[in-house]
């Protein structure tokens, strides 16, 4: 097994490389912090199976760069990861805007254990971890927007998180493919306002975001 500190320079490789061919301003210390999120989620992986990518250099673009593509277009200030497993993408971009602040709301303690020991550890001070399924947790403040990353088809998504935010705030559902069956289906009660395509360096595959607001009652 590799040395950590030398699988770390390796894993932080990548990721400048990547990082590289995009618009992203990630500074020594949020690299840091990313790199040992993932040896993190690598040394749990063995015995709570957080993942089912177990090669730390996959998850580099697989977890890291695939969800911190998301941060220039986050423009509000709370928001809660739905489904978020280990926390992704809430706590890649937990690093990326500590302005900011996520709920990461997961069902299994095993996960939710893993990302406050990564709080912890990490010091990140802006992620709020909870175990609750979606449609049992009640806000206790208001939330700016909901996130969803393979979580459910969209349709599901806003049908389970529709109670976690109004008209004011925002779904940004991470796809793979732009999901135009799913966007046919959408809830009267709810307006597509935009997709976007994202470039993720390194991922074989499409990504895009789909920003869904509800439509203001009566």
């Amino acid at each position: 097994m590799k040395d950590q500190q030398l699988l770390g320079e390796e894993l932080l490789t990548i990721l400048n490389k990547s990082i590289r061919s995009t618009a992203l301003e990630v500074t020594e210390y949020q690299k840091k912090l990313l790199i040992d999120y993932i040896l993190m989620i690598h040394r749990w992986n063995k015995a709570f199976n957080l993942t089912s990518i177990r090669e730390p250099e996959k998850m580099v673009i697989k977890h890291i760069v695939d969800s911190i593509v998301v941060a220039p277009y986050l423009d509000k200030i709370r928001y809660i990861d739905v489904g978020t497993g280990p926390g992704l993408p809430g706590i890649p971009l937990a690093i990326m805007c500590p302005e900011k602040h996520f709920i990461l709301l997961d069902s299994l303690g095993k996960r939710v254990r893993f990302m406050k020991q990564v709080a912890h550890e990490l010091n990140i001070k802006n992620i709020e971890p909870i175990q609750s399924r979606v449609e049992d947790y009640i806000p206790t403040f208001k939330i700016d927007g909901v996130l969803s990353r393979a979580f459910a088809s969209l349709k599901d998504m806003l049908h389970w998180c529709q109670h976690l935010v109004d008209s004011h705030g925002v779904y940004l559902a991470l796809k793979g493919q732009l999901p135009l069956d799913e966007l046919e289906e959408l809830p009267s009660s709810f307006t597509l306002q935009e997709t976007i395509k994202l470039d993720v360096p390194g991922l074989d595959g499409e990504r895009h975001i789909v920003k869904i607001k509800k439509q203001p009652s009566d």
